[in-house]
């Protein structure tokens, strides 16, 4: 069984509503990408429109920006501190917005959407 965006199938008293037609490709969703650390591994997505997602499955470098002296900087994630998005995520190691990470460089938050882009950004704290 698959993952729809669609009407709810009852009104908000609780009346049942009848199915006016069938599934559409564009209500299609998916299980969230769950980004975690390892050699780099990307997917390829169709997404609506001529572009192609390719969030990233694993990931082991991330660019770090200073914000003193506005220079950005490759760097290897060392490990996954915080995850304010989700206790089990944080448990799990899966790197998401927000997520603070350790670095070669030191301590950073990520800014980018790796489940989303399959880039990871992220600025020193």
């Amino acid at each position: 069984m698959g993952v729809w965006h669609r009407r709810s199938t009852r009104t908000s008293t609780g009346a049942r509503l009848r199915k006016f037609r069938s599934k559409r490709k564009f209500q299609r969703g998916r299980t969230p990408t769950e980004t975690v650390m390892g050699e780099t591994k990307r997917r390829t997505i169709d997404s609506k429109g001529n572009y192609k997602k390719m969030p990233a499955l694993r990931a082991n470098m991330v660019n770090v920006t200073d914000p003193e002296s506005n220079e950005t900087y490759r760097a290897e994630i060392e490990d996954v501190e915080k995850n304010p998005a989700n206790m089990d995520y944080q448990r799990r190691k899966v790197i998401t917005r927000g997520t603070i990470i350790k670095t070669s460089k030191g301590r950073a938050r990520v800014t980018s959407r790796p489940g989303q882009t399959g880039i990871l950004n992220a600025i020193l704290i």
